[in-house]
């Protein structure tokens, strides 16, 4: 996956950098916005028992 993302970017290596670190930048953002808070109630992490 990382090699075929490679060879589709376009420009000269440093430029490569700078895309994918933004392409992973926005990919982290929408998994914090988005996604985590989706997902975290069906987890069982909410379910403590401590205190009852």
């Amino acid at each position: 996956m990382y090699g075929w993302l490679w060879r589709h970017l376009p420009g000269p290596v440093a430029a490569r950098v700078v895309l994918v670190a933004v392409l992973v930048a926005a990919v982290l953002a929408v998994c914090f916005t988005w996604v985590f808070p989706a997902v975290a109630p069906f987890m069982p992490f909410n379910d403590t028992t401590v205190g009852e």
